[in-house]
């Protein structure tokens, strides 16, 4: 039977009286502080009076028999569990509580509205609580990570990419000298910017007199805009003739209603600075990848800090880094009412300068607007590496003791990460050619972790099959030394000595699905690592963040690093999922398998990361790669060695993760022979012919939902048989509906009376082997295929 509609169990269940505690503490709250009592003041209560109001309201909901029939906003059993999750959040010291105040004003209006709280109610967890955080791990593994590079399929709900993103991030540094650091080395700027100014400054009507000439009071959105648009054309005229080494022009855009192409959502930008394109006309639609510099506005000077700013500039920033694929940081900006900071994002996470008032410190706002103006390429953060001539790119590597030039022929894909190893491949040949198909790749590895390069070129030379094959691999260097983002991005920033920052929480082990869970904005983990999946740091109050005075322990966080390592192979082929029909995937996993215990038995590798864009087809006659062969040995551990394999989280991409290895064990593998299991079952829901992606469906949770209700959802799809074909023949595609006798003699060998192995069972690689080319000769597997 249905569940009743939500008006009828908010109508037989009215609210009648029960809020009368939580009103009788808003007024001793009121009378406290000398205020009237009408819902304005809560406009004028300081944080802690707001977090008692708010928690005193939400322990009145929690218990209202209506939050236990209301269903969850979506990850909880209930909204009940969604308010203890909010409850936990308010509970802390960095909470914003924007968020929760027309919730409050809803419970206290005059004439109450049940129907108007609970809709409060929902929108307060949306907007202030993350996807509940996963459970801590046990043995040599550490906690999950969530980053917004894993979310698997490509629906992007703002919500669900702003949390996991906040989190992704980890901790902020704050008050950092970045200005000295990026822009100290931009030729001819700070005497420029001294002369400028003073022009600003001359004059009966100078530009800047105590402040800047035509500021707008309240400092809304659309004036601030209208007020650069005015100024900018003025400095450009001011600094004429001063800057010799500029090569290009750039301009301001202002378009925060237009969302920029490129994004997989609709995302638009405030502000922000790019190359001037003599060909756009009025109505041309910008793309992310015009972006040089973003920005971000806000007319309230407390959201310096606060989330939501930080929020939407690493959003930009996202959007930019994977928009560019050259890209090796972006820098940025905030202005809160009058007050300016720089930003900067890169593989480690964000960090921030000190804020300055732009009415007050004229000089500093102008140096700062001129370097985004007239910094070089490489230090808006692109790689100088790549380089173009005669409208090819190309990188020149050192190989067999001679150099050759390889040639870009396009991008194959960029991971879309801040804060991680943010892997980008690029489909390429060897000058002179093109018949040799090589794929480059470049990523951002935690400097102990093995070489992905050292270990194809040893799979390579043991005569492992089906597993891409070694052509070249190096650490890059930028200006002569390896690219790292700690002593070469940075520029060996000590950022151990910083005293303002906003922490993330430690970890710990949530004994329910709902306690321990995560403070709004806070990290769990040391640093984030391989696609995890979907998903920080809010700041601490004002009052808290100024008394600080101790220096930070130098944590793990701090003290890691992520250097620029590039290898080359010389396979290309196309994910599994683009299969051009049903025994052509079937073939390619079957492949897949074969490559992994060659891995396995020949190279002593285990690979840990098996999903469907790690398992590939080459389905081409004139393309001398294996037919069917694995990638990506980033995560890839030696099955004998000594201690942690020098990843930071439990591994693998998340959706298609083994429950044992998310209940916390030694992956080995019997796990990654299960994530086959589950890339098949993921690609048949998801998929339609020639790897057309339908639509987002209840499993895409599986990107950010905590460890114990994921590793419950999995057992629960594969313990019954009869649950399974009925939830296969209803969920898998019309496509690959055929494969549902494939899929559950898989699930029986996987997982025997629907149970896990206890044991390794070496036999299992040739079982799954044998059910995928049996299938392969079923009539309605071939039947209209493709």
């Amino acid at each position: 039977m249905d569940d009743p509609p939500r008006s009828k169990i908010i109508s037989d269940n009215p609210i009648g009286n029960g809020l009368d505690a939580f009103r009788a503490s808003f007024s001793s709250a009121c009378e406290s502080a000398n205020l009237s009592c009408t819902l304005d003041t809560l406009e004028q209560l300081g944080q802690e009076d707001l977090q008692n109001l708010a928690l005193d309201l939400l322990l009145a909901l929690l218990s209202l028999r209506a939050s236990r029939l209301l269903r969850s906003s979506g990850r909880g059993k209930n909204l009940f569990s969604d308010i203890l999750r909010l409850n936990s959040a308010v509970n802390s010291d960095d909470f914003d509580f924007d968020g929760i105040k027309p919730l409050l004003k809803a419970a206290l209006a005059d004439d109450l509205d049940d129907a108007l709280v609970w809709d409060r109610v929902y929108n307060a967890v949306t907007e202030s609580t993350p996807p509940p955080r996963p459970i801590a791990s046990s043995l040599q593994q550490t906690p999950w990570v969530y980053t917004t590079g894993a979310l698997t399929n490509s629906s992007e709900y703002r919500h669900d990419i702003d949390q996991v993103l906040l989190r992704e991030l980890g901790t902020l540094y704050i008050g950092l000298p970045l200005y000295e650091i990026y822009f100290g080395g931009v030729a001819g700027l700070e005497a420029a910017s001294k002369t400028v100014f003073k022009k600003c400054k001359d004059g009966s009507n100078p530009l800047f007199s105590n402040g800047w000439s035509g500021w707008p009071a309240g400092a809304k959105e659309k004036d601030v805009l209208a007020w650069f648009r005015d100024l900018i054309p003025k400095l450009e005229i001011f600094v004429e003739g001063l800057n010799s080494t500029s090569t290009s022009r750039r301009k301001l855009l202002t378009q925060p209603k237009t969302p920029l192409l490129d994004s997989m959502g609709k995302r638009s930008l405030d502000i922000g600075f790019i190359k001037d394109d003599p060909m756009a006309g009025k109505d041309f639609r910008y793309r992310w990848s015009h972006i040089l510099v973003p920005g971000e506005l806000k007319s309230n000077p407390s959201a310096d800090i606060l989330s939501k700013a930080r929020l939407d500039l690493a959003t930009y920033a996202r959007e930019v880094l994977a928009a560019q694929d050259t890209r090796r940081f972006v820098l940025g900006f905030t202005i809160c009412g009058s007050f300016m900071r720089i930003w900067e994002f890169d593989r480690l996470g964000g960090i921030a300068s000190e804020k300055f008032d732009i009415n007050k410190d004229g000089l500093q706002f102008v140096s700062t607007v001129l370097g985004f103006l007239w910094m070089n390429e490489e230090e808006l953060g692109f790689d100088p590496t790549i380089m173009t001539a005669n409208g090819e790119r190309f990188i020149e590597i050192e190989r067999d003791g001679s150099i050759e030039r390889v040639i870009i022929d396009g991008v194959i894909q960029r991971v879309r990460y801040i804060a991680s190893r943010a892997s980008t491949c690029w489909k390429a040949h060897p000058e002179g050619y093109p018949q040799i198909p090589l794929v480059i790749k470049d990523s951002w590895q935690y400097p102990e972790r093995d070489e992905e390069g050292d270990l194809l070129r040893e799979a390579t030379g043991k005569g492992v099959v089906n597993m891409a094959r070694y052509y070249y691999h190096t650490t890059v260097q930028v200006n002569g030394i390896d690219d790292d983002v700690r002593s070469n991005i940075r520029k060996g920033l000590d950022i151990t000595k910083v005293t303002n920052h906003i922490p993330k929480q430690s970890v710990v082990s949530p004994s329910t699905s709902t306690a321990g869970t995560p403070r709004k904005g806070q990290s769990n983990s040391a640093a984030s690592t391989k696609r995890s999946s979907s998903q920080t740091g809010s700041p601490l109050p004002p009052s808290k963040r100024s008394n600080s005075a101790s220096l930070i322990k130098a944590d793990y966080d701090m003290v890691s690093n992520r250097v620029h390592r590039r290898i080359i192979l010389r396979d290309y082929g196309r994910s599994i999922y683009k299969a051009s029909s049903r025994a052509v995937l079937l073939a390619g996993l079957e492949g897949c398998i074969e490559g992994h215990e060659s891995l396995y038995n020949k190279a002593g590798l285990l690979h840990r990361d098996i999903s469907i864009n790690n398992l590939m087809i080459n389905e081409d006659v004139d393309n001398p790669s294996w037919s069917s062969f694995l990638i990506d040995l980033d995560l890839a551990a030696r099955v004998q060695r000594e201690g942690a394999s020098g990843a930071k989280s439990k591994t693998g991409t998340r959706a298609f993760m083994a429950i044992g290895a998310l209940l916390g064990e030694q992956h080995s593998f019997m796990h990654d022979l299960e994530s086959f299991f589950w890339v098949l079952f993921w690609l048949c829901i998801h998929y339609d012919a020639q790897g057309r992606f339908i639509k987002p469906t209840e499993y895409d949770r599986w990107n950010y939902e905590s460890d114990d209700i994921v590793i419950v959802e999995k057992k629960g799809e594969v313990t019954d048989e009869r649950e399974f074909l009925g939830k296969a023949e209803r969920r898998f595609s019309s496509y690959y509906q055929p494969l549902i006798p494939c899929v559950n003699r898989l699930r029986k060998t996987v997982f025997p009376d629907g149970r896990r192995w206890k044991r390794p069972e070496p036999a299992l690689y040739s079982l799954m082997k044998e059910i995928l080319r049996e299938a392969r000769k079923d009539p309605n597997v071939v039947a209209d295929d493709g």
